[in-house]
């Protein structure tokens, strides 16, 4: 058995982990404006793709990260991806080119890969029922944090330092989290249990879950559901500065998002039981719906006071991140349903799948933005309003299968 680390401790690892990824998209956030000055000065809109980029590479990895972490083991998978995370952002930090900084941030997102899937991968190894669901719960607890303070952190660097510093900081967070998992953390999967790394084995699981409408369409409205997430990341920055000229303020009005819509994981723990994962996923695009097309008409149209524009926006906005909470893990959960004996593979697969797509869908939504959040609500008007009907054939699926 591997040793075990006291609960606190093991906590603040696993919470530091999964920190990686949502450090490394929030703190940037603050830094894409002079980006945009500095490295793209006739089309500032693409300083967002510093985002998309790092979220495009983490999805590509996430296919690969989970079995080979089976194969090889869980902590050489994460200081190989911790790594290379650590030379992308020194490259990303001399980067003259936009070019050159995305192709670095697209490797960067490469090597957070492993802590998104092996961390959860080594608290399964040592946990298992409730115990298991216990530690993840105050593991999201410690790393809900984050997006609160990560753009914060980002602008303070940045006035001090420069916005080239940031990718400083990536490289010591990722030294530090290594040294302590390299230190503290034994390896948490024996030798008698790894799984040989196989291309067939891809191709099999890729056959069965393709056959499979319920995962199909539970991985698209989660696609949809995270391209909106991407599109919102990507463009927030700049309608809080241009739109609102509010981006000296930006990271307190994002932690304020980021605080709120941490409640969502409770309200859905609360609900789940009673009224059921597709329920609730159907209510929150529905409602989404009807929230995105009144911004979107309220805004095209001009109709909204001036006392009452900004805080629509940011009501919105925060609805949308708030909406996860009550939409991504029942995905992942009614997707998961019928891949018990090829969960592994399968949870992959939905990462990969869904974070790429969602990339590609909110590429061209943010690169529409025009000073106004019009293109961004019309986007989230278009996807929920398609993940919404995904759903109600989820429910003729489940009302046939129940009927047999």
């Amino acid at each position: 058995m591997p040793r075990r680390l006291s609960t606190p401790e093991f906590i603040a690892m696993i919470a530091m982990l999964f920190a990686t990824i949502a450090f490394s998209i929030d703190a940037m956030l603050p830094a894409l404006p002079t980006i945009g000055e500095e490295l793209t000065p006739d089309d500032l809109n693409q300083a967002q793709l510093v985002i998309t980029s790092f979220v495009f590479g983490m999805g590509v990895g996430t296919l690969f990260t989970g079995p080979l972490s089976d194969a090889f083991g869980r902590k050489v998978v994460l200081l190989s991806g911790a790594a290379l995370y650590a030379a992308m952002a020194l490259l990303a930090w001399w980067a003259e080119s936009l070019e050159t900084l995305l192709a670095a941030r697209a490797l960067q997102g490469l090597g957070a890969a492993g802590p998104r899937v092996v961390a959860l991968a080594i608290v399964r190894d040592l946990y298992s029922g409730r115990q298991m669901a216990r530690i993840m719960s105050f593991v999201m607890l410690v790393f809900s944090l984050v997006p609160a303070l990560a753009p914060s952190l980002g602008a303070v660097i940045i006035y001090f330092l420069g916005w080239r510093a940031i990718f400083a900081t990536f490289v010591i967070f990722a030294a530090a989290t290594g040294l302590w998992l390299a230190l503290r953390q034994s390896e948490t999967l024996p030798i008698e249990a790894r799984i040989p790394f196989r291309f067939a084995n891809f191709m099999s699981a890729f056959r069965e879950v393709g056959s499979n409408k319920m995962f199909v369409l539970s991985v698209l409205v989660q696609t949809l559901v995270f391209g909106m997430l991407m599109s919102v990341i990507s463009t927030t920055q700049q309608i809080y500065d241009v739109t609102f000229d509010e981006g000296a303020r930006f990271p307190l009005w994002f932690g304020a998002t980021a605080i709120i819509a941490s409640s969502a994981s409770l309200v859905n723990a609360a609900l789940v039981v009673r009224l059921g994962m597709r329920y609730l996923i159907s209510v929150a695009l529905a409602g989404q719906f009807i929230a995105s097309l009144l911004m979107a008409v309220m805004t095209a149209g001009g109709l909204w006071p001036d006392w009452a524009y900004f805080p629509a926006y940011f009501a919105w906005s925060t609805s949308i991140f708030f909406i996860l909470g009550l939409t991504l893990g029942n995905l992942n959960a009614l997707a998961m349903e019928p891949m018990g004996h090829i969960a592994g593979m399968a949870a992959s697969i939905i990462g990969a799948v869904s974070t790429v797509l969602a990339v590609l869908i909110a590429v061209p939504i943010g690169l529409a933005f025009d000073g106004t959040p019009v293109p961004l609500a019309v986007g989230a008007v278009v996807l929920t309003g398609i993940g919404w009907l995904l759903m109600r054939r989820v429910a003729q699926l489940e009302r046939v299968a129940s009927s047999t």
